[in-house]
């Protein structure tokens, strides 16, 4: 069978899946067919807090999908925030050139070898207006993943995102109604951007009070504790995006 033959058959395999379950069966036969031992599709979101409604199905160990969704790893896992750095498909050994690795991100990555889990092929898929998501291919580390099977993963990767996108049919309103108010999106902005409360009002022109009570309104609307994981949450869903954070373009970062 040529890769186009292959190509087409795996297709319409996807095409005919009608139920998460279904869509969970076919992936696996599909990760096994291309020679891989893992897959999963996932929404880079906090996969516990986000519930039914997101993205996440996988074939991945027991002990490391329960320490995944324990951790919140959907936000800061260092595959996930490589895949804002490029739309094509990337093996794990690339990220470096992608992203700098913390030493978090080194024992995070060696949490998932003990566990079973060596290298892999992420394939991003990311639309405004949505959570990003991605398509993983992977394989313990005793077996190395196959390079020509990798244009394939590629394809069908993209191509079951879209598909699981479709099934799990998140309402467009759900998806896209901001959580918070446009004055707390600015707030919320600046504090990503490294600026204290007193340098938010000052730029705001609004009291340094007011700025903290914007923050804290926002943090219990996306249910969280924690500055960082409020600005993993608006980027997670579109509130906010990279170049929100890098902010260059905005007349006050250049004072």
């Amino acid at each position: 069978m040529s890769m186009h033959q292959e190509a087409m058959h795996y297709l319409q395999c996807i095409n005919q899946v009608r139920t998460r379950d279904d869509m969970g069966s076919v992936m696996r036969v599909i990760a096994e067919q291309l020679g891989f031992q893992y897959f999963a599709l996932t929404q880079h979101v906090d996969v516990v807090a986000a519930g039914s409604g997101v993205i996440h199905i996988h074939n991945y160990p027991d002990r490391w999908a329960d320490f995944y969704a324990a951790n919140a790893l959907g936000i800061t896992d260092p595959v996930h925030r490589a895949c804002h750095m490029t739309s094509w498909g990337f093996r794990w050994t690339q990220m470096p050139t992608l992203i700098p690795l913390t030493s978090g991100d080194h024992r995070h990555l060696a949490r998932g070898r003990q566990a079973g889990i060596g290298d892999g092929f992420t394939i991003p898929s990311n639309i405004g207006g949505q959570p990003p998501g991605s398509c993983t291919f992977a394989n313990a580390g005793d077996r190395p993943l196959r390079e020509d099977r990798l244009l394939l993963a590629q394809l069908l990767g993209n191509y079951a995102f879209d598909a699981a996108r479709r099934l799990w049919s998140m309402p467009r309103q759900a998806m896209t109604a901001p959580l918070i108010t446009d004055r707390q999106r600015d707030c919320v902005q600046w504090a990503a951007r490294g600026k204290s409360d007193w340098e938010t009002s000052q730029i705001l022109d609004i009291s340094r009070e007011t700025v903290t009570s914007h923050i804290k309104e926002a943090c219990a609307r996306y249910q969280v504790n924690k500055r960082i994981l409020l600005v993993g949450r608006t980027l997670g869903d579109g509130t906010l995006t990279i170049s929100d954070i890098g902010g260059w373009s905005h007349p006050h970062f250049w004072e």
